[in-house]
């Protein structure tokens, strides 16, 4: 009966650290804004003579 429980744990934290989903609470990396830039270029937000005028001041 010891043994399965310590299997089980063993299970619960691989699972823990193993899962690729967002974890509420934890920290996410912040976009560079070089990469804002060129996600408002590529939805239409600015065009392509605003995306190069900032991206030469970036």
């Amino acid at each position: 009966m010891h043994l399965i429980w310590w299997i089980l744990w063993i299970i619960l934290i691989l699972w823990i650290f193993a899962t690729p989903y967002d974890v509420p609470g934890q920290r996410k990396k912040k976009d560079t804004p070089l990469e804002i830039l060129q996600k408002r270029f590529a939805s239409g937000e600015i065009t392509e003579e605003e995306y190069l005028k900032r991206r030469e001041i970036l």
